[in-house]
């Protein structure tokens, strides 16, 4: 049986979890509202506040499925409750983000042209007012705030010489020496 598909996933007061006939499951809460079709044949049940995920028989492919649904069944309930948050760091002389209007960042990270990203729906992106060398990415769903933080850190990334780049928080970037003078 699946570690991680036999925990019980509990829901916060003030999450509404809808769940149909099909697996189209909806929830509901402070930050927004998810949803997802998950596979017909896993179960999926909520009780009191409880929901379980179960799953047909022992085969290879509901074996797999097992756990991926209730993953992404508590990374929803996660997301609508606090939401999730990537901070990124820019490196690097003269380097600096700013937001152009609500839904466009630009980037300045040594290229001859800024580089601007539209900033996908269900996300919000900050840049604090002394500090536009760091990025807030927030939002409710944690596969297209991590992918948003992804395509930002692509434009950039940390290179391991002088550590210029752009980088999450926790991010550890391998430094290497440089030439060494005979």
């Amino acid at each position: 049986m699946s570690r991680v598909g036999r925990q019980a996933i509990q829901v916060p007061e003030g999450v509404e979890v809808n769940i149909n006939e099909s697996n189209f499951v909806l929830v509901k809460g402070p930050k927004g509202e998810l949803s997802f079709n998950f596979d017909p044949s896993i179960g999926i049940k909520l009780e009191k506040n409880v929901i379980s995920v179960t799953r047909p028989d022992d085969s290879l492919r509901y074996r797999s499925l097992h756990g991926t649904t209730r993953a992404l069944l508590n990374n929803m309930v996660i997301g609508v409750t606090n939401g999730y948050i990537k901070i990124l760091d820019i490196k690097g002389v003269g380097y600096r983000a700013l937001l152009k209007d609500p839904k466009t960042l630009v980037l300045n990270v040594g290229y001859s042209n800024p580089v601007e990203m539209v900033i996908p729906e269900g996300i919000t992106v900050e840049i604090p007012k002394n500090k536009n060398t760091e990025v807030y990415i927030k939002g409710a769903n944690k596969q297209i705030v991590g992918e948003f933080a992804a395509n930002v850190r692509k434009v950039r990334p940390p290179e391991p010489y002088l550590g210029k780049g752009i980088r999450y928080r926790d991010e550890k970037v391998r430094r290497k020496e440089g030439k060494t003078a005979k």
